[in-house]
């Protein structure tokens, strides 16, 4: 069975829920699977009230963390899935299944560098944003029925909780029968520890500074120019190493755009 602190570092981060029955039935079906750390990102606030007297799951809702935006609740993790029906969106980000999302998640949460990874639900209505994806390194999809192929939250975060526990059961009997005591290969992306949410916000940030100050968006507008960066960095797969010298790389460019040197010669 995994250890409490192994769980803890998983997020799920619930994205304007307004219904308290679905708010209780998400931090009940974490309390069954032994997930404990709940963040809610402007949740509708009387439906956040009424939820924290959830049967069985009040522990989890009374430590819930509120957050202003999807960027805030993922700022420390490395890993970010979002969840989605699909139906007829047209998606840019990569597409997993339940099993395989699930065995991607828990080689990040299984690590050596102990990674945190956040698993965002979004609302009732309208399910995640584009602007949420943005903030996504990759999707998850559980297979439903094309006749309804939207899940209920609650149910859609049990479902997705269980198959973590059961992919983390079949590691742990797996483990007992090779042996106790030998290590397990480490992989050549476990020697990196990513770049955290924080520090890949703050790169998308100048990014886009630079791209207002050299001028590129007036000659090429786009409505979700931030968003477009934010999946472009994220493909990029920067390691915590990086994250310095890129950022000073990008304060210096943007400081000598803003002052006008970037725009002469030629």
């Amino acid at each position: 069975m995994a250890t409490p602190a192994k769980l803890d570092r998983l997020s799920v981060v619930l994205v304007a829920t307004r219904n308290p029955l679905n708010l209780g039935a998400a931090a009940r079906a974490m309390s069954n699977f032994g997930f404990r750390r709940l963040r809610v990102v402007n949740p509708y606030e009387v439906a956040f009230r009424e939820a924290r007297s959830a049967v069985g799951a009040a522990h989890v809702l009374t430590s819930a963390e509120e957050c202003q935006s999807v960027a805030e609740a993922v700022s420390d993790c490395t890993l970010v899935v979002g969840t989605t029906a699909v139906g007829h969106r047209t998606l840019q980000h990569p597409l997993r299944g339940l099993q395989e999302g699930a065995r991607l998640i828990l080689r990040q949460m299984e690590s050596r560098q102990a990674r945190r990874v956040a698993l965002l639900f979004g609302s009732e209505k309208s399910g995640l944003s584009n602007e949420d994806f943005s903030h996504c390194h990759w999707l998850l999809h559980i297979p439903t029925s094309e006749d309804n192929y939207s899940m209920n939250l609650g149910h859609a975060v049990a479902v997705c909780l269980y198959e973590l526990t059961r992919g983390l059961t079949r590691e742990g009997r797996a483990e007992r029968r090779n042996g106790a005591g030998v290590p397990a290969p480490v992989l050549e992306t476990e020697r990196q520890e990513p770049a955290a949410g924080a520090d890949v916000e703050r790169i998308s940030t100048l990014l886009l500074e630079a791209m207002f100050a050299s001028g590129y968006l007036k000659r090429k507008p786009t409505a979700d120019a931030q968003a477009r960066l934010r999946r472009l960095v994220r493909r990029l797969k920067l390691g915590a190493r990086d994250v310095p010298a890129w950022l000073s790389i990008l304060r210096q460019i943007v400081w000598k755009l803003q002052r006008g040197e970037g725009n002469g010669g030629g």
